[in-house]
């Protein structure tokens, strides 16, 4: 069983930028991607960025050019640095390490972002 815990979320101004971080209890390495995913009230969860083993990434269109995922295996920690954030980029982020493709893997406990003036 691996844990992944969360931090960073927040309230920030149409505009700004934030930070997250997610934090496995064991190696990141292993897993097939790490990755971020965003729940807004009333949606369902999507994708916001991945980075797989190789170290490839990819993104959602509506976050390309302003979010940068990544992520250093020494610390089993995986980023998310979000830029020139909107109010429509609020939501619940999760964290996710996916174990295999099309497998779900394990769910961070989620971390709030609010964007609003």
């Amino acid at each position: 069983q691996v844990q992944l815990v969360e931090s960073g979320g927040g309230l920030v101004q149409p505009g700004g930028s934030l930070g997250l971080s997610c934090t496995a209890s064991g190696s990141i390495g292993r897993f097939y991607a790490m990755g971020w995913y965003r729940q807004a009230p009333g949606k369902q969860r999507e994708l916001v960025a991945r980075i797989f083993k190789t170290g490839s990434t990819n993104y959602a269109d509506s976050v390309k050019g302003r979010f940068t995922i990544s992520r250093d295996n020494a610390k089993n920690t995986v980023y998310l640095q979000m830029n020139i954030l909107k109010p429509e980029d609020t939501a619940v982020y999760y964290c996710n390490a996916a174990t295999g493709v099309g497998l779900s893997g394990y769910w961070g406990q989620g971390t709030k972002v609010t964007v609003s003036s």
